[in-house]
Parts: C-alpha cells; sequence; structure tokens
C-alpha cells in the first residue's frame, strides 16, 4: 500500500499557460500499458480531455506499468490540478467497466518547468525512456510514445540536435 503520495507545491496555483513534465503511475504498478489496446483507450481519453482544459500534449509515454506527459497549458484558465482529476477519473471508471479493476495508483508526480527550460529537450527525455528502460533500442520504435503537437520527424530531428 502506497502511504505517501506526492504533494502539491505550495504557492503555484498550477493554472494557467504552464508547462509540466507529469508521471502518473498503475495501480500497484501492473504492466496495464503493456497491451495496445489499454493504450489506445487511455490516449484516447487524453487527447479528449486535453482538449477540454486547454492543454497541448506535448509528448507522451506509455510504459508498462506508468505514464509520461509533457503537456502545455494552452489559455489562462487551463487547470492542472481538475485536468489530472478528470483524466483519472475517466480512464480509471472505463478500465473498471472493462476489465474490474484498478488502473491508478492515487497521487501523481508533477514537475513544473522553469522557462529557461527547452520543451523540446524535456520532450526528448521523455522519448528516450524505451531506450533507458531496455523496451527500445533506439528513439522512435517504440510503439506506444508521440505528441500531439510535433510529428516524429519534428521530435526525432530535435532529437539528434541535442
Amino acid at each position: 500500500m502506497i502511504t505517501k503520495r506526492p504533494r502539491r507545491l505550495r504557492g503555484v496555483s498550477y493554472i494557467g499557460m504552464l508547462r509540466y513534465s507529469l508521471t502518473i503511475c498503475t495501480a500497484c504498478r501492473r504492466d496495464i500499458f503493456a497491451s495496445a489496446d489499454a493504450v489506445a483507450a487511455v490516449l484516447a481519453q487524453l487527447r479528449q480531455l486535453a482538449t477540454l482544459f486547454e492543454f497541448a500534449v506535448v509528448a507522451y509515454c506509455f510504459m508498462p506499468d506508468h505514464l509520461h506527459l509533457l503537456i502545455a497549458g494552452q489559455s489562462e484558465q487551463s487547470d492542472l490540478c481538475e485536468f489530472v482529476r478528470r483524466f483519472k477519473q475517466v480512464t480509471a471508471f472505463a478500465y473498471r467497466q472493462a476489465v474490474g479493476d484498478d488502473l491508478w495508483q492515487p497521487g501523481y508526480h508533477e514537475r513544473v518547468l522553469r522557462d529557461d527550460e527547452a520543451t523540446l529537450t524535456v520532450a526528448r527525455y521523455i522519448l528516450a525512456n524505451p531506450v533507458r528502460a531496455g523496451l527500445a533500442t533506439e528513439v522512435g520504435e517504440y510503439p506506444f510514445v508521440g505528441s500531439e503537437v510535433y510529428d516524429a520527424k519534428e521530435l526525432l530531428t530535435a532529437w539528434e540536435r541535442t
């Protein structure tokens, strides 16, 4: 059982045009996202809710037991906490209906990107996770990564430049 959830930073509103690197883990760190069907279902909800809450999904990587996201608020009303709450709620409900089990562990880890941090550098880090984990031999071959902002060529070009 998980006893300590990551806490939100004091003094940060998490609302507006900020960029965030998120990690959300599956319940009991089960390999739920080894299934293309599970990834497709959660990705569809991610896309829909990101639009609703005015976030751009700059990069995502579904590792077998967790999800990495780089998202950017697109308006002054973009609310990270409400976006993640609703995303986890909607996807967990659908997963429970389909499978009869929990999808997510409580909480999530976020990092607010500083102004001087390059978006593509953080995206590159996210896209390289499968390589570091031994799930792929090179960036771009793992099937469960992508971006709703950049096409694959742009991301791979950014990878080669850095």
